[in-house]
Parts: structure tokens; sequence; C-alpha cells
């Protein structure tokens, strides 16, 4: 990442509250700039989220090209295609390459640490910042404003309150999932006090609940069903499909599949109170081709045993077939076909936001300049999760953070510059 062309006394201090990726590049950003920069986080320690993201393999980002890459933003794409223009998925990968690491791009597109581990990711970044002279507060809890005004800064230490008075700030809260890791949207009523608009907070890349019967429940829950189909009707009546897997849960279903439909599923239950998506349990093969093998004789062979014979439906996607159909249905060859690539799934309600990947909703873009400064409070800035905007597991995610939060620290930077 290049160096400011200027820069300023380290004398002028600036806060940046938020210890995640978003928070911990605009302190980069800004201790290049030669401020001086304190991160003060309300965990015992900073990227909690991070590394726990990291456990099953660094997803950093996603190798495909930007336009579809810029798609996963949805109606927050023209929001956050500046944000990837300073620094998209190829610069966060030659930033990953000068902070020692190396990365590659797996079979699906997906790009992971060398390693596919966070932590040393982690440890390096941290050490090159307190090279650069960034200071960590832990166990700061951000509680609001002083009287001096929006730079004026109050925290929840183990030492008491504690006041301090910065030069900007620069908000990197996260949004409003795994509170346990810090992300616990405390921050919405203090921002609400100062007439900062948030839209409500809502989950994303989330699992949603479906009504099962206990015996499905307990003898699927945790199995994987692929590949399959998803369909689903979006608000506006467009439908979206989408091949992968996902996972049968105690409670309904969740996995990559249903994270990348999350949105639209979520939107329906919103708008309808409920929402039935369609299962293709055989999209391998044609509607014609599964008429013509449901169909075709099978002797004193079961519907099961012939269903598991002409076209591999056994074990899990068996048991979707009988929970969605009535026997009747089942046993009825023409009916049971139409099913296997077009079977309705009822769903009831998303999961706790507590318990989804990520949220949806926080500080609107409008709300913001194009440098992350919040319009009505000069010299604040905010990046992250915090803002309103969701995306896809794949690195999206991760991507825009990091983008922000640059962006967020040089505006933080020019604003102080410009004084």
């Amino acid at each position: 990442m290049p160096n400011s062309s200027e820069h300023i006394t380290n004398h002028v201090r600036v806060a940046v509250i938020g210890g995640g990726p978003a928070g911990l590049m605009a302190a980069e950003a800004l201790a290049q700039g030669g401020v001086r920069v304190d991160v003060y986080d309300a965990m015992p320690s900073v990227g909690r989220k991070f590394l726990m993201a990291g456990k099953g393999g660094m997803n950093i980002t996603h190798s495909e090209p930007i336009e579809p890459f810029l798609g996963r933003y949805g109606k927050r794409r023209a929001d956050i295609a500046p944000l990837l223009d300073v620094f998209g998925p190829d610069t966060l990968r030659a930033w990953l390459d000068e902070l020692g690491v190396a990365t590659f791009v797996g079979s699906s597109g997906r790009v992971f640490p060398t390693d596919m581990k966070a932590a040393p990711m982690l440890r390096a970044w941290l050490h090159r910042l307190r090279e650069a002279g960034v200071r960590f507060h832990m166990r700061h809890k951000w509680i609001g404003w002083t009287s001096t005004g929006a730079h004026g800064l109050r925290f929840a230490t183990p030492e008491g309150e504690r006041e301090v008075n910065a030069d900007a700030v620069v908000f990197a809260l996260g949004g409003g999932s795994w509170a346990r890791l810090g992300s616990d949207a405390a921050w919405v009523p203090l921002m609400q006090q100062r007439e900062i608009p948030v839209e409500p907070l809502l989950p994303a890349n989330c699992g949603f609940d479906a009504e099962w019967t206990a015996y499905f429940s307990e003898r699927y829950a945790g199995q994987p069903v692929k590949p399959v189909s998803i369909a689903v009707e979006n608000v506006d009546g467009t439908v979206q499909h989408r091949q992968g897997e996902f996972v049968v849960t105690s409670t309904g279903i969740e996995g990559n599949l249903v994270y990348a439909m999350s949105s639209a599923i979520r939107d329906r239950l919103l708008a309808d109170g409920e929402v039935t998506m369609r299962l293709d349990l055989a999209p391998g093969l044609s509607a014609q081709r599964v008429i013509d093998e449901v169909t075709r004789p099978r002797g004193s062979r079961s519907m099961s045993s012939h269903l598991h014979s002409r076209i591999g439906i056994t074990g899990v996607k068996l048991g979707l077939l009988h929970e969605c159909l009535s026997k009747e249905d089942f046993t009825d060859a023409a009916k049971l076909a139409q099913a296997i690539k077009s079977l309705p799934l009822r769903l009831t309600r998303a999961r706790p936001i507590d318990e989804a990947i990520s949220s949806a909703g926080g500080i609107p873009f409008e709300a913001l300049d194009s440098a992350m400064m919040v319009r009505q409070l000069p010299g604040v800035f905010c990046a992250g999760e915090m803002l309103d905007w969701e995306a896809p597991t794949g690195g999206y995610l991760l991507t825009a953070c990091f983008a922000s939060g640059l962006v967020a620290g040089r505006g933080a930077l020019a604003y102080l510059l410009a004084r």
C-alpha cells in the first residue's frame, strides 16, 4: 500500500474504535500518514471474529472477474464499487504478499492463504502496525460521546470509565452477529442519539427454520444435501436459481447454498411471513429424464428402492421427499417425478441474528460522503459491517471490510490535512 504523499505531525491523534479488519486497515492508512493512532476494542484482543471466521480455512477474497464480483453486493453495488476501485481483490492479494502471506486460488475460485490460517496473518499484521506506532487499548468498550463534541469519547474499562479526546474518529464496530466476539450492535442507539440514521440490523448469511417433524429432525440433522438446486422468488417477482449444497439442521437448513440465497429468503419472509422455496433434488437430470425413470415399471420393488436404483435418490434426499409430500403423492409416480425437480419446502423464519455469519442493515451510505465521513459529524468516519450492505460468503464480506477501512482511514487523513 503506498504511503501518503504528505505527512502530518504525530501530535495529531485519531481514535479507531473496533479492532476488526476494517478498523485495522484504517489504522494502517493513518499510521502511514504520520498520525498517532489509538485502536480501542471492547474485547481482550483484536480480530476475534476474523479469527473465528478463519477456523475452517481463511477465505480472504475471490478470484472471479470484477463484474460478477461487484454483483455479489446486490443493491449496494454502486456504493461498494468505488471502495473496490481503491482496494479490490487483486490489490488485497498484493497487500497480503507484502505482509508475507502467500495466497492461492482454490477450485471454487475462492482465495486462501497457503497455510489456510487466519492467526499467522493477523500476527504479522499486528506486528507491522505496532512497528508503525499504532497503540492498542483492549477491554475499552465505547459507551458514547463526552460533552466536548463528536471527537470526545467515553469508554468503559476494567478500571472504570475513561474519556478520550481525538482529532478524528473512525468507527468500525461491526454489525449485530456473533455478539460474544464483540459485534453486539450496542453502538446503534448511541448513533441514533446523534440523529445518525441506522437501518434495522437483520441476519445475513444465516439459516432458516422449516418446522421439521421430530422424526426427520432426529434422523437427518447434520446431513448435507448435495448436489441440489434452489429456486426462490424475490419480492419483485423475479426468481433466483442457484446450485450447490446445504445442510439439514434440527430446526431447518443452513450452509453455503442457503447463505447465498439468504437475502432473498429473508426479504420474502419479512414481506409475507413465510416463503416456499423449490428444491431440485436431481439437478443433473432433465425433467423428462426424471419422469421417464420414475414412471418406469418397478415390479415388486418399493418406490424408495426404485428411486435409488434409477436416479440415485436416497438418504436425506429421500427423507425430504417423504417429509414434504403426502403419502398419496409419494406413491403417484407422475407427481413424485415432478416433486423431485421442484420440491416445495416451506420456511417460516430466519435464525436469530446472533447465529448469523453477518448482518444486513446499519448506517446507510447516504449518511456518509465519499471519504466515509458522517455528513453531519465532520471528522467522524465509519467503515466495515456497521454500514448498510451485505454480501454472501466467499471472501466478499472481508474484501469490502478491508476496502472500506482503507478508504475511511485515508478519508480521516485527508480531513486532518485539510484543517
